[in-house]
């Protein structure tokens, strides 16, 4: 009777407390990476427009060219062609985002993974378009050393999970995505250009324009990650609020 009795006794609260934390957390939605980037490119649109018409117009001032921009089109102006923008990042962004997740569960990247296994994960999460060997450089760039920054950074004692922490892990990914994409973008010159810059400037031209490129890159990829950091604390916050639809 006694043995009975024990074994109708309820679970005590730590033993429920206990069984919560051993629950595995509920993965983030998969569109989260696509908002993230589609939010940074509408931001940075803008510039991106600006540096394509200076290009055209042979116009030497960025300022100049956007005043210019204001009082012909109006402050639309400055946003034409972002319906295309968002289409490319709501569709090849948020595939690669997560395809890059999906890679890293395949093959056990977690938390603190070691770098050579986040960059596998961003590697297996390639892409699709006539560019594919790029696309596989720029995920296992800067998709991984993003992961594998912010895991260091959190590690040492002056930093937390937080924008802090965020900016810096993505201004190195950035950073470590320009010089890995560098030479590909350079390469995609014919084979008698690249013998004769080989010839004339030694290996080093494949980093030509790096500075141009890192201007480009960075700020994007600050914005995409900071965006997306909110965009989980958001997701987690509406969790604990009992939202339970994200």
């Amino acid at each position: 009777m006694s043995k009975v009795a024990a074994s109708a006794t309820p679970p005590t609260p730590i033993a429920i407390d206990a069984a919560k934390t051993a629950a595995p957390k509920k993965p983030y939605p998969f569109w989260l990476g696509g908002v993230a980037a589609t939010i940074a490119a509408s931001i940075t649109h803008p510039l991106d427009l600006t540096k394509v018409r200076l290009q055209a117009s042979g116009d030497k001032r960025m300022v100049d060219s956007i005043r210019k921009t204001v009082r012909t089109a109006g402050v639309r102006g400055l946003f034409d062609g972002i319906s295309g923008t968002w289409l490319r990042q709501m569709s090849y962004s948020m595939c690669r985002f997560w395809a890059y997740d999906e890679s890293k569960k395949l093959i056990g990247a977690g938390k603190d993974a070691p770098a050579w296994k986040l960059a596998a994960a961003g590697s297996m999460a390639r892409g699709v378009g006539p560019n594919v060997f790029r696309a596989i450089l720029m995920n296992a760039s800067q998709l991984a050393s993003y992961d594998f920054f912010k895991a260091e950074l959190l590690k040492t004692k002056y930093f937390e999970d937080n924008i802090a922490c965020h900016f810096t892990a993505s201004f190195a990914a950035g950073t470590v995505a320009t010089t890995v994409c560098s030479p590909a973008d350079v390469l995609k010159s014919t084979l008698t250009v690249i013998r004769q810059s080989m010839a004339k400037e030694g290996a080093m031209f494949m980093f030509k324009g790096w500075v141009p490129a890192w201007t480009r890159l960075q700020p994007t990829t600050i914005l995409i990650f900071l965006t997306l950091e909110q965009l989980k604390n958001a997701v987690d916050f509406s969790r604990k609020s009992g939202f339970d639809f994200l």
